[in-house]
């Protein structure tokens, strides 16, 4: 018994006609008679009642019908699935992401993604780099959004995002109501940082920023999290140098303040495996991709 075989039984089971059925199939007559008979005899039952007038279900064919009809269904069921699959567009995504990235890039590129995939079901984490660089090792995240660079070559990453540095300081600072800021100002200040180890491309960045103005920060206190140093700003501990997007945190207590100095682009890396084969991830860098070129 073949696929085609049960093709053949339905659309006459339709048709009730040898010839229209045969013209719906595009196959001559007596082919699909022959076809026909061959599934009855390999069932063991008729599923027609033959005249020269009339072609009519048996009741076994009737029961058969609605079990072969299921069939087919689940089959093209099967089919779409398989190809959705294959386009990485059903199945389980886990993105992680470092938190200054709910504040430029991540919402407008979860949003198209949803758009454009619905079938996806996207699991979030709030993850530092260092932290997603061991949960991508471990299998235990698809895709990232980090602060590189990163030197590992088991992983494949490039650059969808750049901002400008900004000085955050409290409300209440002697600098706050100046436009911008030179950052030998800043010489005797107190500075919030995060561990080096968390993102240490940005980390020697900042360091490095200090050091051409004559000076390396005096760190009074580390925090983990961008939003937290922002908070710990508020506090009046310090001043802190972050990625401008989060002054899109609007954090009551404190002001930004553009850099008067020339100062490089930081960045946003999406991260995978080198060596992922999964067509949801796949589809997932090709969507960020073309968010990012917007």
């Amino acid at each position: 018994m073949e696929l085609r075989h049960l093709r053949y039984f339905v659309t006459l089971a339709e048709e009730l006609h040898f010839g229209k059925a045969a013209e719906k199939l595009h196959i001559a007559q007596p082919p699909l008679s022959q076809q026909i008979r061959q599934l009855e005899t390999e069932l063991g039952f008729e599923l027609f009642h033959r005249t020269k007038r009339h072609v009519q279900l048996t009741t076994a064919g009737q029961v058969f019908l609605g079990e072969v009809q299921q069939i087919l269904h689940q089959l093209q069921q099967a089919i779409q699935i398989g190809q959705q699959t294959s386009r990485g567009e059903v199945g389980k995504l886990v993105v992680g992401f470092v938190s200054s990235t709910a504040y430029n890039i991540l919402p407008s590129i979860l949003k198209n993604y949803r758009n454009c995939v619905p079938g996806v079901n996207l699991e979030l984490h709030e993850l530092t780099t260092d932290q997603q660089l061991d949960w991508l090792q471990e299998g235990r995240m698809d895709v990232g959004f980090i602060r590189p660079p990163v030197e590992d070559n088991k992983f494949s990453w490039e650059t969808i995002f750049q901002e400008s540095l900004v000085v955050a300081l409290p409300e209440t600072h002697i600098l706050a109501k100046q436009s911008q800021i030179s950052l030998t100002f800043l010489a005797n200040e107190g500075f919030i940082l995060f561990p080096r180890k968390l993102a240490p491309g940005l980390y020697d960045l900042i360091i490095s920023l200090c050091q051409q103005s004559g000076f390396s920060p005096n760190v009074v206190q580390e925090a983990i999290q961008m939003q937290t140093i922002v908070s710990i700003v508020a506090a009046e501990m310090g001043v802190a140098i972050v990625p401008a997007s989060l002054q899109n945190l609007q954090r009551t207590g404190v002001v930004y303040k553009y850099i008067e100095e020339s100062t490089p682009k930081v960045t946003i890396a999406m991260i995978w495996r080198s060596c992922e084969v999964s067509s949801t991830v796949r589809k997932f860098v090709e969507i960020v991709r073309q968010s990012s070129r917007r």
